[in-house]
């Protein structure tokens, strides 16, 4: 095992288990990281100067006073008669230790309860206390204090990481389903649009509309997802950029013919093709010294549009040429 993540273990055990984020970590197990890191060892109210004492001993290190001011070890007790059952402590509690239902009584399971005071703040009536705990008043002894600190510290920590992998859980199974749910949008979208060569230059243009929306709605996702969801996000991104892009060139190439055709009408006009051929392939030396440029300075959403407009403008200057080979023929 990693020598660093054993070392976090043994300051872990140290510690009082409450995860109540006094010491400005979100639970023991990150500030026990912390201090494996270098951070003060006194920063812990419930475990007090004893807690200080024994991660000094445990890291050779020269004992220094509680910055904060110890606690006692407390629990919570709810007024029942006053608890309007609205979930919210049993929801703040890190260790499961408050029972009940919406709408109706909540309570505490005393023997499990941390003291952590996190269930205090979210109760919108104000009828959560904290009293010292019981079982720690019944201690007589220093010994049996200590014996009492350690099991409750040991039991908090079982049921810290209970709850702690049944929310990853329920966290793992929501992002499932709601990639679901995203992923069979886009597949009965992408399977209710026709094929390109049967759609003329009204139905072209409403069908980049919306692909130019999805692309957008992909793109604002990728900024939020997190790595296990970024891939297949992505791909599906590249595939809609794809399809943008067979649109783009399904309508240069009905624009060709038209723009053809309207020349010939007019007899075909020589120079004009050559100047619209110039202009096509001016575009195109424009867009690649803009691609060129984004590529080295600019992002890589940047970097993809700029790739996107230099196909188009190859496209325009292919069909410049066809149209000007066409009318030289012609003559």
């Amino acid at each position: 095992m990693n020598a660093a993540i054993v070392l976090i273990d043994d300051i872990d055990a140290v510690l009082p288990q409450t995860q109540c984020g006094k010491c400005g970590h979100p639970g023991c197990r990150p500030y026990a990281r912390a201090i494996a890191e270098g951070e003060a060892i006194n920063k812990c109210p419930p475990g007090g100067q004893a807690t200080v004492a024994r991660l000094a001993d445990l890291l050779e290190l020269e004992e220094p006073p509680l910055a904060v001011d110890a606690e006692t070890p407390q629990v919570a007790v709810i007024r029942e008669d006053e608890c309007i059952g609205c979930t919210k402590c049993i929801k703040a509690c890190p260790v499961d230790a408050i029972v009940g239902a919406s709408k109706q009584m909540h309570t505490v399971i005393e023997p499990e309860c941390t003291g952590c005071e996190l269930c205090i703040a979210p109760c919108p009536v104000d009828c959560i206390d904290l009293i010292i705990d019981p079982a720690w008043q019944g201690c007589a002894t220093e010994h049996e204090q200590r014996t009492f600190l350690d099991s409750r510290a040991e039991l908090a920590r079982r049921r810290y990481e209970a709850h702690t992998a049944r929310e990853d859980a329920r966290r793992t199974q929501r992002k499932r389903s709601q990639n679901a749910r995203q992923g069979d949008s886009t597949l009965a979208t992408e399977a209710a649009t026709p094929a390109l060569d049967h759609l003329d230059m009204t139905d072209l243009k409403a069908a980049r509309a919306a692909a130019q929306a999805r692309l957008g709605r992909f793109e604002r996702q990728l900024k939020r997802v997190d790595e296990a969801e970024r891939r297949e996000l992505e791909h599906r991104h590249r595939a809609a950029k794809a399809y943008l892009g067979a649109i783009e060139q399904r309508l240069d190439a009905l624009n060709a013919p038209t723009q053809m055709a309207s020349t010939e009408q007019q007899g075909p006009n020589l120079k004009q093709l050559r100047i619209a051929l110039k202009a096509a392939e001016t575009t195109e030396k424009q867009a690649q010294k803009q691609l060129k440029r984004l590529e080295i300075k600019g992002t890589a959403e940047q970097a993809e549009a700029a790739r996107a407009q230099l196909e188009r403008a190859y496209a325009n200057t292919a069909a410049a040429q066809k149209a000007l080979e066409q009318a030289e023929a012609m003559t």
